[in-house]
């Protein structure tokens, strides 16, 4: 079943984000090798494609996990989570409808 994480950054977190990034990438790709990544992207501070040092306010990932619990354990162990980029993570079943 698909689960999306969406979560949200502390306060000034674009340099945690920085370091993190690397450990972070490697995990989502993969779930993307293993054909479970449906998407994931950072929410951008300011409306732009690349904010710049405004940064970013969270992330969302929409993956496929084997049980609610088993989505909340993938997201807690983000390096996001102990890089100290993410003050929260809300992890909930999704269903896809479109596109078909």
């Amino acid at each position: 079943m698909l689960y999306m994480i969406y979560s949200t950054d502390v306060e000034n977190s674009l340099e945690h984000r920085k370091a993190a990034r690397p450990a972070h990438l490697e995990r989502l790709q993969a779930l993307d090798e293993q054909g479970r990544l449906f998407t994931a992207g950072p929410l951008p501070a300011i409306d732009s494609t690349d904010p710049g040092e405004a940064g970013f306010t969270g992330s969302l990932v929409i993956a496929e996990f084997d049980s609610l619990e088993a989505a909340r354990e993938w997201a807690a162990a983000d390096p996001y989570v102990s890089g100290g980029v993410y003050d929260n993570s809300v992890v909930k079943p999704f269903k896809k409808v479109f596109p078909s």
